[in-house]
């Protein structure tokens, strides 16, 4: 039984130690934002879709091709733009003469890491193309069903502020994505140590220097990993409790589905495997609650208009819940 637990923590810290190489990678470049790099590295050892939110020019692009850089496996970037159509994105039926028959041309959804970036400025008929890919991994077009290719993960940005073409995601679509990331301005430290940089470097091509860290085979086995990692049953009623406590908030109009609670459990076991640990504890549900929640619920009209954050419900709940030991 010992060699069993001795072995397994070793697996521990195999993969603790490719998720320092990815840190460590982007570290070279991008300055600070360590929780919601966590929480990226999370989020793909979760098997989940990340949605990045934040002002124009707080690096959420950059650090997205990073991690795919970081990462050797097939990717792929799709600029997302109002009279974007979902063939653009899905691929199409083309007429090939030779044959006289219709060959499907795959359009750049097929890949393993798939950046779409400014998500908000595709209308709903553009959106609903991912509903299918996000959820079940795969597309059906003209009757046949395209597999996607394991790992398959979508980094999505989108800019919190300007308005003006752009369109509010489906509800059915944001609970689609694991985690929403939020970016914030650097501290004035941060922001010096940025600018210095960019001075000091020598050439243009900030990720020239960039080597994969892991192969996309990497990830299918640290997934496994990821998935086997213990979970006591106090914690998950715990994360029930919290799940269940949003839908009968007074200042939420909307809560968390089932599909939130098996989030949050699954990015808790990620967040757990990078710290080196092969258990649970309740630090990393609260931890993770935040990101898992706050584009899954929606305020009363009443509480937007008082300037209530989702955050400030979320921490709420979990005030009022017992937290298990």
């Amino acid at each position: 039984m010992e060699n069993e637990f001795f072995e397994q923590r070793t697996d521990m810290s195999k993969l603790s130690k490719a998720v320092e190489q990815i840190k460590a990678t982007l570290a070279t470049i991008i300055v600070g934002q360590h929780d919601s790099i966590d929480l990226l590295v999370a989020g793909i050892l979760a098997d989940g879709h990340i949605l990045i939110e934040g002002v124009p020019g707080v690096a959420k692009t950059l650090t997205a091709k990073l991690i795919s850089k970081a990462i050797d496996a097939q990717y792929s970037r799709i600029q997302f733009t109002p009279d974007l159509m979902p063939s653009d994105i899905l691929g199409t039926s083309v007429f090939n003469p030779k044959s006289t028959e219709f060959e499907f041309k795959r359009g750049p959804i097929f890949g393993n890491i798939i950046l779409i970036d400014e998500i908000n400025r595709a209308p709903a008929k553009t959106q609903s193309a991912l509903f299918e890919v996000m959820e079940e991994r795969q597309i059906t077009i003209d009757g046949h069903s395209y597999k996607m290719q394991e790992p398959f993960t979508v980094l999505a940005t989108q800019n919190p502020v300007e308005q003006e073409g752009t369109y509010r995601l489906p509800e059915a679509q944001l609970d689609r994505f694991l985690f929403k990331i939020e970016i914030k301005y650097p501290t004035l430290e941060e922001e010096i140590a940025i600018i210095t940089r960019q001075h000091q470097q020598k050439t243009t091509d900030q990720l020239s220097h960039i080597q994969p860290v892991l192969t996309a085979a990497d990830i299918i086995e640290l997934r496994q990993q990821v998935k086997a990692l213990h979970v006591e049953a106090k914690l998950l009623e715990f994360t029930a409790k919290i799940v269940f406590e949003s839908r009968n908030h007074k200042s939420l109009y909307l809560g968390g589905s089932p599909r939130a609670s098996l989030a949050m459990i699954n990015a808790a076991k990620a967040l757990a495997a990078i710290s080196g640990r092969d258990f649970v504890t309740p630090e990393d549900i609260i931890y993770v609650a935040a990101p898992v929640l706050r584009h899954r619920i929606m305020l009363t009209p009443d509480k937007e208009m008082e300037g209530v954050s989702p955050d400030d419900v979320i921490a709420q709940i979990i005030q009022k819940i017992e937290v298990p030991r």
